[in-house]
């Protein structure tokens, strides 16, 4: 899968999370069901919220991205639905467009360290992937014993 696929398809998965945490939240508190719509679509919408934040930074490291930017994409995933006009955003201005790195090449920024672990890493998508899954489940369990945001209500 591309870079640009990758990123785009995590983009919407964030947005139809949000849309699923917004009508549980409809539903808990408009409604008054109880906790549990939120309970489910919070962790759903938690673990595609953590996905979003790593995709947008390996995406944005292989595309070549400024710190700023980077930094920009990992933002919009806090407002409801933004990943979306951003991503269209990101196409308008090509900054999705290139295969993924796996080799260095003659530009300046291939010589760092951190593009050099980034071609390591896209070079190895199952290894990457699998290693990317635990971080993100080591870090979504050590938010979810942290508890919610705000405390409980």
């Amino acid at each position: 899968m591309p870079p640009s696929s990758l990123y785009r398809t995590i983009a919407r998965a964030e947005a139809v999370t949000w849309t699923l945490l917004i009508v549980a939240m409809i539903l808990k508190y408009g409604i008054k069901v109880g906790d549990w719509p939120v309970s489910i679509a919070g962790f759903i919408h938690g673990f595609v919220f953590l996905t979003y934040i790593v995709a947008a930074i390996l995406v944005g490291m292989n595309q070549r991205w400024s710190k700023a930017l980077i930094l920009g994409a990992a933002a919009t995933s806090v407002i409801p639905f933004l990943t979306i006009p951003f991503d269209k955003w990101l196409e308008r201005k090509g900054k999705l467009v290139g295969p993924w790195r796996k080799e260095a090449s003659d530009h300046p920024a291939d010589q760092r360290w951190t593009d050099s672990a980034m071609r390591w890493l896209v070079a190895r998508p199952k290894l990457t992937s699998i290693t990317l899954f635990v971080m993100i489940v080591a870090v979504f369990s050590t938010m979810l014993v942290m508890g919610p945001p705000g405390g409980r209500g």
